[in-house]
Formats: C-alpha cells, structure tokens, sequence
C-alpha cells in the first residue's frame, strides 16, 4: 500500500471520530444546548462549565478595574464579580445552561451592557463585553429585537415549563426536559429559547430532523439570535449538509466573531467543502480563541494540511493536538498518523 493510501485510510478513521467529538460541541445548553458545548473527549471528567470573559471600551482598550459584573438566570442574580486591571473576569462552577452577563460602570456616560451566555460541561464558555456609550447605544437600537427583549414578553406559565427544563436537563433527565420545553412553546409559540434549547436536546439524541426543525423556527422568531444559529449550523454539519451548514455559520459569526465553537464548525464544514484557505483561517480562530478546550480544531488543521499536501505542518498539528489532549478518544489514532508522517 502506497504513502498517500496509508494516509487516506487513516484519516477516513479519524475524521469520523473527529466529527463525532465535534458534534457534542451543540450542547452549549446542557439544559439544552443553547449554543455548543466542545469536542467530548475523554479527559473531560468535569460537569460543570465557567465563563471567562473580558469588559472592553468602545475603543477596544481594557476597561478599567473594579467594575461590578452580574451573573444572572431567570432566578435574579446568582454571583457577583468584578473586574481586575485588564478588564478580565471568570465565573467558575456553573452548571451548564443559559445565563446573563451584566457588567455596570461606575460614571455615567456608559450604559449598563447585558449579554446572554451558554455554558456547557466542562469547558468554559470565552466572551468580550464591551461597554457602550449610552447615545450611540440608543440610536443603535432602533429596530432592534433581542431574545432578551422577546423574552420580557414570555407569561409566567411559559417560564416556569422553560425553568423546569433546564434544571431537568442540568440533570441528565433529558426526555423530561423534552417535554417541559415542548409545554412552554405551546403556552408561547414565540419563545425562541425554549425552540432553541428543545433543538438542543433533539440534538443529544440524535433527532436530527427534528432538532433542524426547531433551530430554524427560533432562527425564523429572530434573526439576531446568536445561539439558534450556532446550534443550527452543528446540525447541519452532523447531518453532512457542509454547504449549508457554512453559510448559517457565516451568519452566526457576523453576530459574534469571538465564538470559538462557531468558529471550529464553519472551519470544519469549509474544510469538507474543500474550501481549504477559508477552512485553515477558522479553524486557527477557534484554537487561538478556545484554547485547549478546542484542541479538536488542531487535529482539523492536520487533516487540512495533509489535503494541501503540506506534510510538515500536518504533523505538528497532530503532534500539538496529541500533546493538547493526550487522554482524547482519538489520541492513539491520531499518533498513528504522525508515525505515518514522519
């Protein structure tokens, strides 16, 4: 057997087991997954999540230090921070679900800035914050709709089926959060966090036809909602709809750039589309984003420069990806490959 039909056959393996570690990454709810979770690897022994974020001014510079930032669920406030000389913040210990990051300034001239936020298990969820002057802010939101601002309209008994779901999710009872968020869409059909979160644990079971089903009917309800069409995108990609799947991508990113799990699924599905320049740009995003916890993207970039026919990059993806995640399911396979490379 030839170098190039050695390669070939190992990378058919390991792209399968590539895919599959990337397809946990939707479980960005995991009281639904309201956005992605990361490549499930078998290091991962944590079922809590964190939030790692930095405040920014409009200018990009660091914010300045001591400023109150709020972590908050449909239950008000659950912990309060602040930030230190670089802007910088962490909530550690979470249960994965959806939350609000608030951040307050202590002048005037800023308004106070809510971003919603999901958490999966086991790896922490990466954001910037940047802080807005409260003239341009409110010119800027003419016309906008927010899933926050939808979600002021959401009755009591439509909230409390939601609740009840994501704390059935958060322990693993997935058929009955299923059904409670199915309980609160029929209270109110325009619920886009209940259609996404139920897209999300269709997702868990492999109910892909579904889960695309309810993704695009949050997608539908708002087009300015980050997470419906992160989730949406990973279902595509499982579903090996690549094409599709990269332009919801791109539409998820234009919403927020900084997300390392979008990041990793457009790079994947431009890389099964052969679109190799694209594909290498997003997927060293995600890694220089995420970090170790999307690792995945390393081995990605391997199979990418294999394709290319850069054999010595492809092996110091793979070595770093193996050096990154020693305890991953594909480990072994993956120092397959390098020995084939060297």
């Amino acid at each position: 057997m030839s170098y190039r039909q050695r390669i070939n056959n190992l990378i058919q393996v390991l792209s399968l087991v590539a895919l599959f570690s990337v397809a946990g990454l939707a479980q960005e709810n995991l009281g639904g997954r309201s956005g992605v979770e990361l490549p499930r690897q078998k290091d991962d022994a944590t079922n809590k999540g964190s939030i790692r974020g930095r405040v920014v001014m409009p200018d990009d510079r660091f914010a300045p230090e001591n400023l109150k930032v709020s972590l908050l669920t449909f239950r008000g406030v659950q912990s309060v921070v602040f930030t230190d000389a670089r802007g910088g913040f962490d909530f550690t210990d979470l249960p994965p679900g959806n939350y609000e990051v608030q951040v307050e300034t202590n002048g005037v001239e800023y308004q106070v800035v809510n971003q919603n936020v999901q958490v999966f298990k086991g790896t922490p969820a990466v954001i910037t914050v940047a802080l807005a002057d409260k003239t341009r802010a409110a010119a800027a939101r003419v016309g906008t709709i927010s899933v926050a601002e939808l979600g002021a309209d959401v009755p009591k008994p439509a909230r409390r089926e939601f609740e009840a779901a994501n704390k059935a999710a958060e322990n693993n009872k997935t058929q009955e959060a299923i059904t409670h968020f199915r309980q609160a869409i029929a209270i109110y059909p325009g619920f886009v966090m209940a259609h996404n979160n139920l897209g999300a644990q269709l997702l868990a079971q492999g109910k892909l036809d579904e889960a695309a089903e309810e993704l695009r009917k949050a997608v539908e309800l708002d087009q300015k909602a980050f997470n419906p069409k992160l989730n949406l995108g990973i279902v595509l990609v499982e579903q090996q709809r690549f094409f599709e799947a990269a332009l919801i991508l791109d539409q998820a990113i234009a919403l927020n750039p900084d997300s390392p799990a979008a990041q990793l699924y457009v790079g994947v599905a431009r890389l099964k589309l052969e679109n190799l320049d694209e594909a290498e740009k997003h997927l060293k995003a995600a890694y220089t984003l995420g970090g170790r916890s999307y690792s995945m993207a390393l081995f990605h970039l391997g199979e990418l420069y294999i394709n290319k026919g850069d054999r010595e990059a492809a092996l110091k993806s793979f070595q770093a990806y193996v050096r990154e995640s020693p305890s991953a399911s594909n480990a072994a396979q993956a120092q397959k490959l390098i020995a084939t490379l060297h």
